[in-house]
């Protein structure tokens, strides 16, 4: 961990003295400088081809991402807290899950997902196979059991059929293992390629003058000390306030994010670096989900993080090229849903 801080706090300083004076480069050089830092979202076909996905493993998934019927309560799918629609995410401060309570986090975006390090803002699963359990179990979300998911999908012919075809050969397919494989699968796919920032790195003038001095500025400032590479962030761990801690609004005193996980007490309040794709969609921000402005997000950033304070004007450079991270939204028919049966466990709450 502490390898991880020292990297961000030299990173940030190096590119700290650089913005001290900054020069502005041709959009050939600063094209040449962003390739090596980020890579363009690819289309959702490289994606299933590059990870050997099933066709049928996907499409089950899709079924099972829509699948309210997995949740204790017959409410609650994946997609009421990573709607497809909405930029992946719910657009609430914390997610309302079981019995309306409120979750303790911000629900990322499932949109690129596949991508990240790890899932979480702690990074506490290591894939979104690991990730879709989670909620599925977690008391204050679907507040189901492996046993619920089983039995419930057990009870519909047209799922005991479909996990047959997406897992042949294996003797009893209907499990809550194979349950989070096919959402893995599907969710691989939720990719948003084609971004003006995608189309840009590959030659194209996708980008205005003021856009593009938002990404100077971003490389300069250093905000790529944590957030580059394909997903603009979601590759690794840092403090949230580096430089400066903000205050307890945005940062919940009670929330020590990677703790949890670690137990290790370098890593308080410690949290993966949130990915910027799509950002402009997925408001309000951070962990605590306090911040619905994304200006008001990138200045917080630049004191606590960098230990600068940006001025009005480059705040609305950073922003706009934030912008140009909106790649095409995966389009997704909504699966109509096979029928309960008499032996459907009933909803409960």
């Amino acid at each position: 961990m502490f390898k991880r801080v020292t990297l961000a706090l030299g990173l940030a300083m190096a590119f700290s003295v650089q913005a001290a004076a900054p020069s502005t480069p041709s959009s050939e050089q600063l094209r040449k400088t962003a390739g090596a830092l980020f890579q363009p979202i690819p289309e959702a076909q490289v994606v299933i081809k590059d990870r050997n996905l099933s066709t049928d493993q996907i499409e089950l998934g899709k079924w099972l991402f829509f699948e309210p019927r997995l949740s204790k309560s017959n409410i609650i799918s994946c997609n009421t807290c990573h709607s497809v629609g909405t930029g992946g995410a719910d657009n609430i401060p914390t997610s309302i899950g079981h019995g309306w309570q409120a979750g303790p986090r911000n629900s990322p975006t499932v949109l690129n997902a596949v991508f990240n390090i790890a899932q979480f803002w702690d990074g506490r699963a290591a894939d979104l196979k690991e990730q879709a359990k989670g909620p599925v179990q977690a008391s204050v979300e679907m507040n189901a059991t492996p046993t619920h998911v089983e039995d419930t999908l057990r009870s519909i012919p047209e799922y005991v059929e479909f996990f047959a075809k997406a897992f042949p050969g294996e003797k009893d397919p209907v499990t809550f293992d194979n349950m989070a494989k096919a959402i893995e699968a599907f969710e691989s796919t939720l990719v948003t390629p084609n971004s003006r920032f995608d189309q840009w790195l590959a030659g194209k003038e996708t980008m205005s003058s003021h856009e593009l001095n938002g990404l100077n500025l971003f490389i300069n400032k250093g905000c790529v000390a944590c957030h580059s590479g394909i997903n603009v962030g979601g590759q690794g761990y840092f403090p949230f306030g580096v430089i400066k801690r903000p205050g307890a609004e945005v940062l919940p005193v009670g929330d020590k994010g990677r703790f949890a996980v670690t137990n290790t007490a370098s890593d308080e309040y410690v949290f993966r670096a949130g990915p910027l794709r799509n950002i402009a969609l997925t408001a309000p921000y951070f962990h605590s989900g306090e911040v619905w402005d994304l200006e008001q997000a990138v200045a917080i950033m630049g004191s606590s993080q960098l230990g600068h304070e940006l001025n009005s004007e480059e705040v609305k450079a950073i922003t706009a090229f934030l912008h140009t991270l909106t790649g095409d939204q995966p389009r997704v028919e909504y699966p109509i849903l096979p029928r309960s049966t008499a032996a459907t466990p009933r909803p409960a709450q």
